[in-house]
């Protein structure tokens, strides 16, 4: 689904059940009410209906949100496989629903069952030119695309990217849905004139496009605009006005990859290889580099197959990404081949209704040793060209039905036929027609009767534009490989920005992020949030008695201890000299004590040799856990501060907590 780019007049929605998006502007309220008051706009039903409604409670506990569950054995194994997506480091799997719903949260639960019961209930519809089978396909690759990106940038929590690329296109579905004849206009309208822009004819036939529809259904929905605004604007990040880096830029710019990934699994075997630039552009703009990226859309297209038979989604088999990047099947388009040298062999198709004509043509060209094709209607060229892709094209300019000069304004309103040099046919020696013709997009022209000479003549100046066109192609490889590059570049300057070098443990930048969005998602999901401050003891005596040196390898073994007494799902940083900090998502005080103790044996087990001399290390470790009355992440790592101080004053090598006295 490539869309081309909303007009930066667009206008979203904003009401009182929604948040108010701070870059979105407001289209007229009264209109998307209307819609809503209808009944007609896509919604829940069934068992994902009351999921929606008891989320909507405060008191809610996980059991009471199990039991609701469990009556749709479909969404229950969509919410296991969900969060065994979202823990896919975990070593072990999550099987119970239970689990599951720790795992992902309420809000999260919510949201998938909004998009797992609409993409039930929407499978079929009225609208006659809206492919319902194609854009569930695409979208749930999209969402597939989101959660594997959200892994590896971070942009968001990895259940949160599925819901938010499997609803993207949701305004779509819903003016197929509410106004069926209409849409099924304008589908119609664009499929004959390709250069129509969908967002102006939903303009002029709804007073909104569907990217508005969109955002506000999202918002209606509770879907939180930090997540609705990067949706809106996914078209066209480079316009959405958001800081660059920031978190609803990488949101924007993810979710424009995304949706191109999917668009390649969508697409036919021709048109994939020459999509691939701009899929590493769009990687680049992520710091992801070429061969990372193949390998997450290898990823993708192997898990979009077994969502696809889980949810009974069409998911055709997608060739490895890397096979794209190799020479294609068929000649280049400097005409060489994989099995054929000769430079000047051209791949031609001769579009003519006269049957002697196309025989005298295709003589002429396969004695200059071309590829011929045949077609013998306009219609029936404009099929071919697309699926061939020929190098250039002979066309008569008389034929019933399509004549060559409307063939040739169709192609040029194509992506395709853009590159295609084109030679029409004529009998007519009127200045004005041909001058029409070209400015439809002929190339050259031929008169009847045909000269052998002259036609070689032409074929010549037209190998030369294919020839340049091929130099094109070369320079754009280059700037992809440039762009590959960069991006790597990039992202190593990144690493080494948020990497502690000594340790190999993020760094207090990276800290400071990290427990800041942890932090975030603990107020959109209720989970509690733990840390913990880690000192070692007397580490100043060491480097005073053995040298920096002994003191360095000491803190490398501290290091690992350290590491090896956390959980999977922690993150521990190196935020100072001797001191570091261990961020504990979905973790209670209890818990963060006993994970500390775990940490602080196995400090106290590793030995380090120094000069011969045989040290035993000790820490310290102040454990805080987030409670109602503080403020922000200052205050939660100044509490486990003041644990770390308070096991000093008990005589170091333990764990201590202000928040319960141990």
């Amino acid at each position: 689904m490539i869309r081309e780019a909303m007009p930066t007049n667009a206008k979203i929605p904003d009401s009182a059940t929604a948040p108010k998006a701070s870059k979105l502007g407001l289209f007229d309220l009264k209109r998307y009410e209307q819609l809503k008051a209808t009944g007609d706009l896509p919604s829940p039903k069934g068992a994902a209906l009351a999921v929606i409604r008891l989320t909507q409670r405060e008191t809610l506990s996980i059991p009471e949100l199990a039991q609701v569950v469990r009556t749709d054995p479909a969404f229950v194994g969509r919410l296991i496989k969900t969060a065994n997506s979202v823990q896919a480091n975990s070593r072990r799997p999550i099987v119970s629903i239970q689990d599951a719903l720790n795992v992902l949260g309420v809000a999260a639960v919510r949201t998938l069952a909004l998009g797992f019961s609409l993409l039930s209930g929407y499978r079929s519809g009225k609208c006659k030119k809206f492919d319902y089978q194609r854009y569930w396909s695409h979208s749930l690759v999209c969402a597939v695309a989101m959660q594997a990106l959200a892994l590896r940038v971070r942009m968001c929590t990895p259940d949160e990217a599925f819901s938010i690329g499997l609803l993207a296109r949701i305004g779509e579905l819903a003016l197929a849905t509410t106004f069926p004849d209409d849409f099924s206009r304008i589908i119609g309208e664009r499929e004959v004139d390709a250069s129509l822009k969908l967002p102006e004819l939903e303009q002029q036939a709804f007073a909104m496009t569907d990217s508005e529809l969109t955002t506000a259904m999202l918002l209606d929905w509770g879907i939180p605009s930090v997540l609705a605004e990067p949706v809106y604007f996914h078209d066209d990040p480079d316009h959405s006005g958001f800081i660059e880096g920031s978190r609803k830029d990488v949101i924007a710019r993810a979710l424009a990859l995304a949706e191109y990934i999917g668009d390649i699994c969508l697409a036919t075997d021709f048109e994939r290889r020459a999509m691939m630039s701009q899929l590493f552009m769009l990687g680049g703009r992520l710091s992801i580099d070429a061969e990372s990226l193949t390998a997450l859309c290898d990823r993708v297209a192997i898990d979009w197959a077994d969502w696809g038979l889980l949810l009974n989604v069409n998911a055709p088999t997608v060739p490895p990404f890397d096979d794209l990047l190799r020479a294609p099947a068929g000649p280049a388009l400097d005409g060489s081949g994989p099995e054929d040298s000769n430079q000047s062999r051209l791949r031609v198709l001769v579009v003519d209704d006269d049957r002697s004509m196309r025989a005298v043509l295709r003589g002429l060209l396969n004695q200059s040793g071309h590829e011929v094709f045949e077609a013998s209607t306009g219609e029936q060229g404009f099929e071919m060209a697309l699926d061939l892709r020929p190098h250039l094209m002979v066309i008569d300019w008389m034929m019933p039905g399509m004549s060559g000069v409307e063939l040739t304004r169709a192609l040029r309103e194509t992506k395709i036929g853009r590159g295609i040099y084109v030679l029409i046919l004529t009998a007519l020696e009127d200045e004005g027609k041909l001058i029409e013709a070209f400015e439809h997009g002929v190339d050259d022209f031929l008169t009847k009767p045909l000269n052998a000479r002259v036609l070689a003549a032409r074929l010549r100046a037209g190998h030369r534009v294919v020839q340049l066109q091929s130099e094109i192609e070369r320079d754009r490889e280059d700037i992809r490989k440039f762009a590959a590059e960069l991006a790597v570049t990039n992202r190593r300057l990144q690493e080494v920005a948020l990497t502690d070098s000594l340790t190999g443990f993020p760094n207090r930048r990276y800290a400071m992020e990290r427990i800041a969005q942890e932090w975030a998602a603990g107020d959109r999901n209720k989970r509690p949030l733990s840390c913990m401050v880690i000192d070692l003891d007397a580490f100043k005596g060491i480097n005073d008695t053995y040298g920096h040196d002994v003191g360095d390898n000491v803190l490398k073994s501290t290091a690992v201890a350290i590491k090896s007494g956390l959980r999977v799902q922690d993150v521990v940083c190196r935020i100072g000299g001797d001191e570091f900090l261990a961020i504990c998502p979905d973790t209670d005080l209890i818990a963060a004590m006993a994970c500390g103790e775990r940490v602080r044996l196995a400090v106290a087990a590793i030995p380090v040799e120094a000069n011969g001399v045989r040290l035993r290390g000790s820490v310290s470790i102040g454990v805080a856990t987030r409670d109602v009355p503080m403020s922000g992440v200052d205050a939660l790592i100044k509490m486990a501060d003041r644990g770390v101080y308070l096991a000093k004053d008990r005589g170091r090598n333990c764990v201590a907590s202000v928040q319960n006295g141990q």
